[in-house]
């Protein structure tokens, strides 16, 4: 059953309801915060499926690209962060190490020195 979205004028709080398709329009969607009947439809986001190559290709255009500097820690982990996100999956707990570590300013040098076996024997850190 889909999800939809509103908010309550009379508490103004967000609320997320489902209802089926049948039954959408035909009920009288209430409150779950207050109880009142005073609530309006919100348009929620829409998702965009998109294939990884097309994700990568986004990531790859020039206003992605715009504020990477490979020699500030702060802003790889950034672009990784953004690169994780734009993946739209779990990249691991390695992964998000590598990047907590980069946005705090550590160098990619002495993350892969205290992490011998990162990533498995793939490189997750850019070269020099």
């Amino acid at each position: 059953m889909p999800f939809y979205d509103y908010r309550c004028a009379a508490c103004g709080k967000a609320a997320r309801l489902q209802f089926s398709y049948s039954e959408y329009g035909k009920v009288q969607p209430v409150c779950p915060h207050c109880g009142s009947q005073n609530i309006k439809r919100r348009i929620s986001r829409v998702a965009l499926a998109k294939s990884e190559d097309s994700r990568l290709d986004s990531m790859m255009d020039g206003d992605s690209l715009a504020g990477l500097d490979e020699n500030d820690p702060r802003s790889l982990g950034k672009f990784m962060r953004k690169m994780g996100s734009e993946m739209g999956e779990d990249l691991g707990d390695e992964f998000n190490e590598v990047v907590d570590r980069l946005e705090k300013g550590e160098s990619p040098e002495a993350i892969e020195q205290s992490m011998p076996d990162l990533g498995g024997g793939s490189d997750l850190l850019p070269d020099d």
